[in-house]
């Protein structure tokens, strides 16, 4: 093993913690900002939009990425309901379910860093380095990530218009 091995190797578990600590602090009690939300639908509806129109004419990785949202969808509608909502006089909060966040999350963080380490086991070698659409099981994780985090925020923003309606009628 080479010192730049060893160093990845060492790094990886930091890494990794860090992330882990990034997305603990992001599913705690938050603040229910309309724009955010906004954001979550173009960001997350992209994430699944994008990688749609690489696998069109590959039947397995578009089976992969269809099973992975329809997964995803499910999970965030679980979700939604166990979520907390809150309408006190500072303004609107909620709490997502922390374990279920982090976990669909670091899903594709650790689908991320296989395909980090199966390139820098490619390197050197005059192999040419697959597309990250052509994996089914990443398509999978995409699909998961990507719906779970759009339906948690379309349920927001379906939360916050039933609020409004109600404000409106009372």
């Amino acid at each position: 093993m080479n010192i730049t091995t060893l160093a990845l190797l060492a790094l990886t578990p930091i890494l990794v913690w860090r992330i882990y600590s990034r997305l603990k602090t992001q599913m705690a009690r938050q603040r229910s900002i309309l724009s955010r939300h906004y954001t979550g639908l173009l960001v997350f509806g992209a994430l699944v939009l994008v990688p749609l129109t690489q696998v069109l004419a590959r039947p397995m990785a578009l089976a992969a990425l269809a099973a992975g949202t329809a997964l995803g969808v499910f999970w965030g509608v679980y979700a939604l309901r166990r979520t907390r909502y809150e309408d006190t006089q500072e303004g609107y909060y909620f709490t997502p379910p922390m374990r279920l966040g982090i976990v669909i999350a670091m899903v594709l963080v650790a689908r991320i860093l296989y395909i980090g380490v199966e390139l820098y086991t490619l390197q050197g070698s005059g192999a040419t380095a697959p597309r990250f659409t052509d994996s089914p099981l990443s398509m999978l994780c995409v699909g998961l990530t990507g719906a779970y985090f759009l339906a948690y925020s379309v349920g927001l923003l379906v939360w916050r218009r039933r609020l409004r309606r109600a404000i409106e009628q009372g």
